[in-house]
């Protein structure tokens, strides 16, 4: 098997979902009940038999630090690679990175002192399932200096995105990035491997020739220069790029087909918290939702995803939400299309409503 080395990026594009960013790093959003979204990057990593993974930090960090804390939860807590946690800049600057080639910029010297022979580098914004030496085999078996991975959907526009063409070989003809167009594209899903020699090589040139955008000025123009090939995913594919994005696939977790394609064979790692077991009274009516650790159910809960320690009163009644940890709804409420952050507090008799396209959203630590 090829040695390998990964490199996560926690927060390159936190715009896309503010509501969630402006008090965490895009990786510490948390998601399904009791991960974050880092956690599926960095488990595809650790099952695909990568042991040395760096994570890139950006701004409000910490709770992504306390999360991972020593890597111990994804068996990465060791003397010689395991999990390191990067700076979000580097040591000749006190800049935090602007885009992905400023990142890795700062992430050079954690890369020269890597062992591995290739380098996977993943962002953290999604969620999927993918065996990252597959990609390895079919970056290897076609020479190629860099393999981008694209899962074939219908285009949804964000902050930044790319698309790209290929031939009948995998190679990669054109790069478009943020394209007018619309359509099923190959979206790629920023995921990329290369050998580790090559990337430090690119990174060098971008610093000697000023460049500033990784895409724009290496992979785009590295068309007619280098070797690009595609690798085509095709399972369960969820992009975090907009709040509603991020409801849609909470609830696509309530689908038993998706949550066998990213539970069933492999597990997700992730913090443990011996939290008590859930808690319904005789009043509780639950439906098709998936309810952490420690939450206390006295009304009814359908279609939701309720994170640790939430608690739903007598008489309410919650449908199509999203409660993150320590939530508190009161008694005689009634929700619909309400995602609210943590250690929200919703007060007796209240009726709060979004819709399946806009849902409601309640900032963390609320009082309403």
């Amino acid at each position: 098997m090829a040695s390998i080395v990964g490199v996560i990026f926690s927060s390159i594009v936190e715009q896309n979902i503010p509501e969630l960013t402006k008090v965490r790093a895009t990786g510490a959003v948390p998601f399904g009940g009791r991960y974050r979204l880092v956690d599926f990057a960095l488990s595809n990593m650790v099952n695909s038999g990568i042991t040395s993974v760096g994570v890139i930090t950006k701004y409000n960090y910490q709770s992504l630090m306390d999360h991972l804390g020593s890597g111990k939860y994804w068996d990465l807590a060791r003397k010689e690679g395991g999990l390191v946690i990067l700076p979000p800049y580097s040591g000749e600057s006190e800049t935090v990175y602007k885009n992905r080639l400023e990142a890795l910029k700062g992430a050079t010297s954690f890369l020269k002192k890597a062992k591995e022979d290739f380098v996977v580098l993943a962002d953290s914004d999604a969620v999927y399932r993918l065996d990252y030496s597959k990609v390895i085999e079919a970056h290897i078996k076609k020479n190629a200096d860099i393999t981008m991975v694209y899962h074939k959907h219908e285009l949804v526009k964000s902050h930044y995105y790319m698309t790209f063409e290929t031939n009948k070989t995998g190679r990669i003809t054109d790069i478009q990035i943020n394209p007018a167009t619309s359509g099923e594209k190959k979206n790629y899903i920023n995921v990329m491997v290369a050998r580790r020699s090559f990337l430090l090589g690119l990174i060098q040139d971008a610093i000697q020739h000023g460049y500033s955008s990784f895409g724009k000025d290496i992979l785009s123009p590295g068309v007619k220069k280098y070797n690009l090939c595609a690798y085509k995913f095709d399972g369960y594919y969820a992009n975090i790029n907009s709040l509603n994005a991020y409801f849609n696939a909470n609830m696509d977790l309530l689908k038993k087909e998706v949550r066998h394609e990213i539970f069933g064979e492999r597990d997700v790692y992730t913090y443990v918290n011996d939290s008590a077991p859930a808690k319904f009274a005789d009043t509780a009516v639950v439906k098709n939702s998936l309810i952490s650790d420690g939450c206390l159910i006295e009304g009814t809960v359908e279609n939701c995803v309720l994170f640790r320690g939430v608690k739903i009163g007598r008489g309410a009644v919650v449908k199509n939400c999203i409660l993150m940890t320590d939530g508190f709804v009161g008694e005689n409420c009634n929700l619909a299309y309400v995602v609210s952050d943590r250690s929200v507090v919703i007060r007796d008799n209240r009726v709060l409503a979004g819709c399946e396209i806009q849902p409601y959203f309640i900032n963390k630590g609320s009082l309403i």
